[in-house]
């Protein structure tokens, strides 16, 4: 607890009318200090008799770069009090205006402002800290709340429509080539099998000449498509691109990787690949995502993305991988059965397409085909926003 400006100009103009009633006499100025006294009392009580606010972050949304989110910090107090309240705004973030807030808290109010996502990762906002005051504002008393609230940023998705055909054949054909349904064994037949499935061959070889059926294997991690992506350290003066958009930015001195190229292209070779209803696994150097498709696969791998950072995969995951993508000081090379495409060109840069990213909508597009539609989270609250390319996304 202390003295707020005004109430050390209070105890100022008290100790000066102090001094002066040696002057003019106690009396002709007990109008001017008593009262002030009885104030400047009655505030350090009321504020010291102040309990604790209670506060209550609410989940901020994941997003794409460039959107904006709402953070809402739900406060409760026992009784009316005046109070500043002040958020903090972490890296990667920025506010679109000042997170602070002058209001008089009464039982149940919400303190809430936007944030816009500046960078991809796990970025946070907090801590919170509440300052009371009297009701005149003479003395303040200031409340720290350490807890943070997580605001996680995918890394950004680029359209890879606008490529060249024959890169984006290379591409196709990867999804081609894993059907859903694949020979795993034979067994006898049973009443009712479907006779399409009848292994003739082999009945026909078999001294008993019982009929047999082909049992295929409808296992996601069969069909999957594997995307593996890595990041080769980046050595000193190199250039780097410091949002993902494909463009080298400048330079740093700093021993990090490419991290942010290597995962907006993994997002989008992957995402392209689950439009065209592909099992997608992925594998980074610091993580997995088992197979899977829909939605919410769909944000599992953003999610994953969104934290990878630096390094480089074994050798068996490389050799294994049927998609690679491979980020260095030379640019970002996706590999498909041996062809290296510059993701660059992949992704149609030169080809009228503007700066910035370019999200695609794959979430909406099961929206229309009925998948995965009893999944409630898919806009974030009914929120909708947009990134720097203009096209909506719902992550």
């Amino acid at each position: 607890m202390r003295l707020t400006l005004r109430g050390w100009t209070v105890v100022v103009a008290v100790g000066v009318a102090v001094v002066l009633s040696r002057e003019f006499g106690p009396r002709a100025l007990n109008a001017i200090v008593v009262p002030l006294v009885v104030v400047l009392l009655a505030g350090l009580v009321t504020t010291a008799r102040t309990d604790r606010p209670r506060v209550i972050r609410q989940p901020v949304a994941e997003g794409f770069i460039g959107e904006q989110r709402r953070v809402e910090v739900a406060i409760e107090t026992e009784s009316p009090v005046a109070a500043t309240v002040r958020d903090t705004v972490g890296d990667g973030l920025s506010a679109t205006a000042e997170p602070v807030a002058e209001t008089t808290l009464d039982g149940d109010e919400t303190v809430t402002y936007d944030v816009r996502l500046e960078a991809r990762g796990r970025r946070r906002v907090g801590p919170l800290s509440i300052a009371v005051s009297d009701i005149v504002g003479l003395v303040e008393r200031r409340f720290e709340y350490e807890e943070t609230t997580p605001v996680l940023v995918y890394p950004r998705v680029h359209d890879l429509s606008s490529g060249p055909a024959a890169d984006l054949r290379a591409l196709a054909g990867v999804a081609d080539r894993h059907e859903r349904d694949e020979f795993d064994h034979l067994r006898e037949y049973h009443r009712g099998d479907p006779f399409r499935d009848i292994h003739w061959k082999a009945a026909a070889k078999r001294p008993d000449d019982e009929l047999v059926i082909t049992e295929y294997a409808d296992d996601e991690a069969v069909s999957a498509v594997t995307v593996a992506a890595e990041c080769r350290p980046r050595r000193a003066g190199d250039s780097v691109d410091h949002d993902g958009d494909g463009e080298r930015t400048g330079r740093n001195d700093e021993p990090t990787g490419y991290d942010d190229e290597m995962a907006a292209a993994a997002a989008s070779v992957a995402t392209a690949l689950l439009e065209r209803g592909v099992p997608v696994e992925l594998a980074v150097p610091d993580g997995t995502q088992p197979p899977g498709d829909g939605r919410g696969h769909h944000r599992e791998l953003l999610g994953l993305l969104a934290v990878a950072g630096p390094g480089e995969l074994d050798d068996r995951t490389r050799r294994d991988a049927d998609v690679l993508v491979r980020t260095d000081a030379d640019g970002t090379t996706i590999v498909v059965d041996g062809r290296e495409i510059p993701f660059d060109r992949l992704r149609g840069r030169g080809r009228g397409e503007r700066e910035g990213s370019v999200t695609t909508d794959y979430d909406e597009q099961r929206d229309q085909t009925g998948h995965d539609g009893g999944d409630d989270r898919t806009d974030h609250g009914g929120r909708r926003d947009r990134n720097d390319g203009g096209r909506e996304v719902r992550p």
